[in-house]
C-alpha cells in the first residue's frame, strides 16, 4: 500500500511540475506553472461546489420556500395590524434567510479547499526560491518574495477568468444555472 501511495504521489508531482517546465525561461515557466496550478485549484473547487449543490438541492429549495412563506405571512400579519405576529414571523423569515446565507457562504469557502494543498506542494518544490522584485515594488515588499506572493494573485486571476467563462463551459454552465437559481 505504501508503495502504491508513493507511486501515485510521484505521478501527481510529475503532472503538477510539467507546466512549470514547459517554457524555456525559468521565470515565465514559474508564472505559467503557477497559473496552471491555480486553474486546477479553481476547477477542483468548482467541482466540489457543484457536488455540494447537487446533494443539497432539496435543503436549499426548502429554505427558499420557508423564507418566501414567512415573508408573505409576516406581511399579511402587518397589514392586519398584528404586530406580535408580524415580528414573530419576520424573525422566522430572517432566521431562515440566515441559514440560507451561511449555507451559501460555506459553499463559497468550500471552493478554496485545494489551495492549501497547492501551497504545500509549491513549498515542497520552491521553498528556497526567491523572486527578485523591481523598483518601486521592492521598496514596499522587499527585494525578494517567495512562491505565495506569486501564486495567490494567479489564483485570483484564474478565479476571475473561470468566473467569466463558466457560463460557456459544457459542465459548468449547468452549475452556473443552479447557482443563479439559488441566489
Amino acid at each position: 500500500m505504501e508503495a502504491l501511495i508513493g507511486r501515485m504521489a510521484n505521478l501527481l508531482d510529475g503532472l503538477l511540475i510539467a507546466p512549470f517546465r514547459l517554457p524555456q525561461d525559468a521565470l515565465f515557466g514559474f508564472l505559467f506553472g503557477a497559473f496552471c496550478l491555480a486553474m486546477i485549484c479553481v476547477v477542483l473547487g468548482e467541482l466540489l461546489l457543484s457536488a455540494a449543490i447537487h446533494f443539497n438541492q432539496k435543503h436549499l429549495r426548502d429554505l427558499q420556500a420557508e423564507i418566501s412563506e414567512r415573508e408573505q405571512l409576516s406581511m399579511q400579519a402587518h397589514e392586519m395590524g398584528d404586530h406580535q405576529g408580524y415580528k414573530a414571523l419576520n424573525k422566522q423569515a430572517n432566521d431562515a434567510w440566515g441559514r440560507h446565507f451561511f449555507t451559501m457562504a460555506a459553499y463559497s469557502a468550500g471552493m478554496l479547499w485545494p489551495v492549501p494543498f497547492a501551497l504545500a506542494w509549491l513549498h515542497s518544490r520552491f521553498a528556497g526560491v526567491g523572486f527578485e522584485l523591481a523598483w518601486p515594488l521592492s521598496l514596499v515588499v522587499g527585494q525578494t518574495v517567495s512562491y505565495p506572493f506569486i501564486f495567490i494573485p494567479m489564483y485570483i486571476l484564474a478565479r476571475i477568468l473561470f468566473g467569466h467563462s463558466r457560463r460557456w463551459l459544457p459542465y459548468f454552465k449547468g452549475v452556473q444555472r443552479r447557482l443563479d437559481e439559488q441566489g
